[in-house]
């Protein structure tokens, strides 16, 4: 049984992996940011560590033997962060992750996996081309992603070079918005607090309101749910496959018009539907797709979850409240 010690096991795509990976017959040890997890883990066969990143003593409680691979998933990111506070990004995911890499010397894992973020490639979102796995990288120059994207580029250059000095193989998931049930359905832009888009759409199709898309409602997005996320982050540790850097997506695109109308259908009551109506003079989402052959040639990943698929999983989910003892429950059932 091989060893897996996930970092960042409270966020949103970390829990849903240590579940996955222990399912799937590892032995998980979930660290985490929390001082508690109120037994979630306990409670499902995995142990927990209290850790910040920050502080590199805190690693002297990890266990260290016969840890076979670390999939590193904390980190501070924009859509968590109310104001503005650059040097967290530079705390957290660039002395965070070099600490991480300092422990990764003792204990000598054969497999590291890092999520990188979309912001990589943010300068070829906007038309339906998938976006390529080794694309030349960037960052955009002026938003609230910024330093974020910086520090998460230089977060990958160190995995590369600890790789040189300890011998592991690593795997850099360039993660799009990872689409999963958690009980908060809000995030921050620009430091301010707001609805995430699809949440939104999905609350005002439980109550059956009228729903208006805007812009152009032919414009796609490569939706993937987490458990196809988690699936590539198990084949990283399984599949032996080369080094590099891999797109996390469908290689699908779905159109804005197709996302509204099957939320329609999943999340409004039959007698209540939702009426959907379209303003095109409003501002256009952004498009894109992954190009996700690379990750499905070298790592064996076969998606599993088309967009109906995706939210009718997504709907279970938010009844059985799976994650109640680590995120709370949501009232929106």
């Amino acid at each position: 049984m091989k060893k897996v010690m996930v970092f960042g096991a409270t966020g949103t795509v970390g829990a849903y992996t240590c579940l996955y990976l222990k399912e799937n017959g590892y032995s998980v040890i979930a660290v985490g940011h929390r001082l508690s997890d109120n037994d979630f883990f306990a409670l499902h066969g995995m142990e927990y560590y209290s850790v910040d990143v920050r502080n590199k003593q805190d690693f002297l409680k990890l266990p260290k033997d016969d840890i076979y691979a670390i999939v590193h998933l904390c980190g501070m990111l924009p859509a968590r962060m109310k104001g503005y506070h650059p040097q967290q990004y530079i705390d957290v995911n660039m002395t965070g992750t070099l600490n991480l890499l300092e422990f990764s010397q003792e204990i000598k894992p054969k497999v590291v996996v890092y999520s990188q973020s979309i912001a990589d490639v943010a300068y070829l979102c906007g038309d339906k081309k998938p976006i390529p796995a080794d694309a030349l990288t960037s960052f955009p120059l002026n938003n609230d992603h910024t330093v974020y994207s910086i520090t998460k580029t230089a977060a990958v250059n160190l995995i590369k070079h600890y790789s040189a000095v300890v011998g592991y193989k690593y795997y850099i998931l360039r993660f799009p918005n990872i689409y999963l049930y958690h009980p908060n359905p809000m995030y921050y832009v620009d430091g301010k607090e707001k609805w995430q888009g699809y949440r939104r759409l999905i609350h005002m199709a439980q109550r059956g309101e009228p729903i208006t898309v805007w812009g152009n409602s032919s414009k796609v997005r490569d939706i993937v749910y987490v458990k196809d996320c988690t699936q590539i982050i198990e084949k990283c540790i399984s599949s032996n496959a080369e080094s590099g850097t891999y797109n996390v997506g469908t290689g699908v695109g779905t159109s804005l018009k197709d996302q509204v109308e099957k939320i329609v259908e999943v999340f409004s009551p039959a007698n209540n539907r939702s009426v959907i109506a379209y303003d095109k003079d409003k501002p256009d989402t952004t498009e894109y797709i992954f190009d996700v052959s690379k990750t499905k040639k070298n790592l064996g990943y076969v998606p599993q979850y088309g967009y109906l698929e995706y939210l009718l999983d997504f709907k279970d989910e938010m009844e059985k409240e799976t994650f109640a003892l680590l995120w709370g429950t949501n009232q929106d059932k």
